[in-house]
């Protein structure tokens, strides 16, 4: 055990946060934070971190343990450059590495010290995570964009290799190379891991227990995501039902101590103890938060001709953005952007939609087209109005699909209850934050919709939601992500750059196009490496020859795996099932860890068939 937290209370003026919670984290445990937005993650991680200090309870972390946190906000006053932002991060060994830089060759005393605490060793890996990161050392921190200012922030937690990793929303601003180094780095890394994250691939792909917070409450799963989804739901289910027949006997025995006189002579006193003890319950109780309700208004329809583009060019001084790019955009199309940050995919948008000129080349624009576009920066929120004031624009009222609703009963959909839909804008968490610009972007008709970067910060469920409702949407859809899950969902079709003017259209989302594309080489990054070391990406994803045609053995079993898959998807569907059987925990513990054992073998082998399926289908 490598931290623990035992009967941990923090209440900071809301609900309460942690209700006398326990938790523990081992080695080689990779576990995902879960939980609804505002629910308190972030403020549990930081507890950890020993960044913020309980109400009561204890946290205990093994004597010698290091451990790194990343949050989501930037420090303030952080380093001046990039290099030093990360040898800082090693603390003596790493301020004395600076200190070299300005040492005379005759300090003897200095080059002793330095020795002494092994700071070559550190020069060394800060060198290494520099490089894969594609970091430039001595750029001024405070000057990179904000996807270069989490990648050298995560880099600065990393080069020290501490036994655990705190890392809340790893992979927000990150490119999806990024994001697959990253994912690939931490399967590999030994050591603890506990991580908050949106991305229910990443989160999929790395996590073997998850931690649902939820109601001041922790909830341990020790199986992987798809499984946790399936045992939550049995458990959402058992609770609906638990609390409507409490409810239901509640209200009978208010019923009762509503009778006349007659039964209130004699009534019986232990009865009304029973009653007293119910209401108290009841008021204790915290119910499920109720889930977005998000409506999307398509407006009027547009022409069905969207864009036309044909052979454009288009540069920024000597940055090649698009190369004799053309692509025919109709109504109803859900097009995904795909490619490294800096890249172009914004550029390239306000291109397909007139608001710039290519240097070369010809777009036309369909008919009747309006349009509804949610930046990355989320920069269109006042931050000094209210919530209120950042929506109506000076409307009290908001029409959705021909209905009229007043603005307050329009944001309780995307759950701001009354008195913080007034309360200032800049008070907002960042996963309300990314709900408040949703409000703001749907309370207008719009037949194409630009959406740019959507999914950080937002919670899972509210992100399954959104994907469900773009799905239905009938208007015509831009989605720049590096959400791999929201790509392969949504889209019909997707852009994808290769950072050096090329951009190719593949049908289908992100794993179609891994699929469709002639090898399996990663996205070039947005600058040419000729002279440099081999990008990040190419320790992810190797190229893969595929072979022309499948021998006999090999076409067997392609053709036996979907059988497989099916038998052993049917074994998980049973133990499910019996995890699922409280009594089963109770009374045989010993039954409960082998059938989590026997899941496990099936989760393995399954993934192990799905991977041999995809091989041998391309």
């Amino acid at each position: 055990m490598l931290l623990n937290l035992r009967n941990a209370v923090l209440d900071l003026g809301g609900p309460t946060i942690l209700d006398n919670v326990d938790f523990q984290l081992n080695n080689d445990q990779r576990i995902a934070l879960l939980g609804r937005n505002g629910c308190g993650k972030s403020t549990l991680l930081k507890v950890l971190a020993g960044q913020l200090a309980l109400d009561s309870g204890v946290v205990k972390r093994d004597q010698g343990i290091t451990l790194g946190y990343l949050g989501q906000a930037v420090p303030d006053n952080p380093p001046k450059t990039v290099y030093e932002l990360i040898a800082l991060s090693f603390g003596e060994p790493g301020r004395l590495l600076l200190q070299s830089h300005h040492a005379a060759d005759d300090d003897h005393e200095h080059h002793a010290a330095m020795s002494e605490v092994d700071t070559w060793t550190v020069a060394a890996r800060i060198d290494k995570v520099i490089t894969q990161f594609e970091l430039e050392p001595e750029m001024e921190f405070a000057s990179l964009s904000g996807g270069r200012q989490r990648r050298a922030l995560l880099a600065s937690v990393i080069a020290v290799e501490p036994d655990i990793l705190l890392l809340d929303e790893p992979t927000n601003h990150l490119d999806l190379d990024s994001v697959l180094w990253l994912e690939s780095y931490l399967l590999a890394r030994k050591g603890a891991l506990l991580f908050v994250s949106h991305d229910r691939e990443f989160v999929s792909r790395l996590a073997n227990q998850i931690v649902e917070l939820d109601r001041g409450q922790l909830h341990q799963y020790e199986v992987s995501y798809q499984d946790y989804l399936a045992l939550k739901d049995k458990r959402d289910e058992e609770e609906q039902k638990n609390n409507a027949l409490f409810d239901k006997k509640l209200a009978q025995e208010e019923r009762w101590i509503r009778q006349g006189v007659q039964a209130r002579r004699t009534r019986n006193e232990g009865r009304v103890r029973a009653l007293k003890a119910l209401r108290k319950d009841r008021s204790a109780r915290r119910d499920k938060q109720s889930s977005a309700t998000i409506k999307l208004d398509a407006g009027e329809k547009s022409g069905k001709l969207v864009a036309e583009v044909e052979d454009i060019n288009f540069s920024y001084g000597d940055r090649l953005i698009a190369e004799n790019f053309s692509a025919t955009v109709m109504r109803g199309d859900k097009i995904g952007l795909i490619g490294p940050n800096g890249v172009g995919k914004t550029t390239l948008l306000r291109l397909l939609l007139g608001e710039l000129k290519p240097d070369s080349g010809r777009v036309k624009l369909g008919t009747k087209i309006e349009v509804a576009y949610l930046d990355q920066q989320r920069s269109e929120i006042d931050e000094d109005k209210s919530l209120v004031d950042n929506v109506s624009l000076g409307r009290e009222f908001v029409e959705v699909n021909g209905q009229s609703q007043h603005i307050i009963g329009y944001l309780q959909q995307f759950l701001f209850d009354p008195k913080q839909a007034r309360a200032r804008a800049g008070l907002l968490s960042g996963g309300e934050r990314a709900r408040l610009l949703l409000a703001r972007l749907f309370s207008q008709p719009a037949n194409v919709l630009v959406l740019d970067e959507p999914t950080n910060d937002l919670d899972i469920e509210t992100l399954e939601l959104l994907e469900e409702l773009l799905l239905q949407y009938e208007g015509t859809l831009f989605l720049v992500s590096h959400d791999r899950a929201i790509l392969n969902n949504v889209v019909t079709s997707s852009f994808v750059f290769d950072g050096e003017g090329r951009i190719d259209e593949y049908v289908g989302g992100y794993d179609d196009w891994r699929r469709q594309r002639s090898d399996n080489a990663p996205i070039a990054d947005n600058k040419k490496n000729s002279n440099k070391d081999q990008p990040v990406t190419a320790t992810v994803q190797q190229v893969i020859n595929k072979k022309p045609k499948l021998s006999y053995k090999d076409q067997r079993e392609l053709d036996g795996l979907p059988e497989l898959i099916a038998k052993l998807e049917a074994e998980q569907e049973s133990y499910f099932s019996a995890l699922s059987d409280p009594g089963l925990h109770a009374k045989t513990p010993e039954k409960v860890r082998e059938i989590k054992i026997q899941l496990e073998d099936i989760e393995s082998k399954l993934n192990h068939a799905f991977s041999r399926w995809e091989e041998l289908e391309a």
